[in-house]
């Protein structure tokens, strides 16, 4: 049976939608909490197939505020040297890209919050895992850090408006800026008046959940389903 280790890297960024995918998938899955569980050795990464990094608030080498990060980091640094598929989300993703000598800045250009419009590069079309969605999609955002630069060796798959790194690719790990695992139901339990402070209404929000939601859930699993195909054949 397919394996895979999880990390939680923050209380409100949980595994939500990939929880069910994972399971309708037979997909086994090790979950592991950052500052509860203890993160295993990079040498255990032997017993997975495959490693997802989720979300958080925090910077990727903001170790004095969640030290676990550093354990993540070599985490994915051995996930990178022996190939084994990875796939970052948000605080995952940045830290991909600081392991692999990106840039990533706090509270650097404009927020993104609720589903917001990503559009696929030409690259996307030939890669294994954003193929399998078409050129534009809504997903959801929720961050006001993100990454500014990437080294020459990672692709740029995703961008946005606001932002220009929404997904990127090096070797067989995948980072993305956007929560393909959130729905509306995230958006709900946001704090309208923080909202407003960085220049959303949550209504807004909410309206645009319905109108975009039930296509970005179609999205998102696709694209688990497809880095779920990476993780099968790697090893045929």
């Amino acid at each position: 049976m397919t394996r895979l280790l999880v990390i939680v890297n923050h209380i409100e960024s949980q595994p939500g939608l990939l929880t069910q995918w994972m399971i309708s998938e037979n997909v086994e899955f090790d979950l592991r909490i950052g500052g509860v569980s203890r993160l295993p050795e990079p040498s255990d990464l032997n017993d997975y197939d495959g490693l997802i990094m989720l979300g958080g608030g925090y910077m990727p080498d903001e170790t004095d505020r969640a030290p676990w990060l550093e354990a993540e980091a070599r985490l994915s640094r051995h996930a990178l040297a022996t190939d084994l598929p990875q796939f970052g989300i948000c605080l995952g993703g940045q830290l991909i890209a600081h392991v692999i000598g990106g840039d990533v800045r706090a509270q650097t250009g404009a927020p993104e919050k609720g589903y917001t419009w990503i559009d696929m590069t030409e690259d996307a079309a030939q890669d294994p895992v954003f193929s399998a969605i078409g050129t534009r999609a809504a997903f959801v955002e929720s961050h006001v850090d993100r990454i500014v630069d990437l080294p020459p060796e990672a692709t740029l798959l995703a961008t946005s408006t606001a932002c220009r790194f929404q997904a990127f690719r090096v070797g067989n790990a995948w980072g993305t800026q956007f929560h393909p695992e959130s729905t509306g139901q995230n958006i709900r339990n946001w704090d309208a008046k923080k909202l407003q402070e960085l220049g959303f209404d949550k209504d807004t929000l909410l309206n645009q959940a319905e109108e975009r939601g039930e296509d970005s859930r179609r999205d998102a699993k696709a694209l688990l389903t497809a880095f779920l195909n990476v993780v099968r054949n790697r090893h045929q």
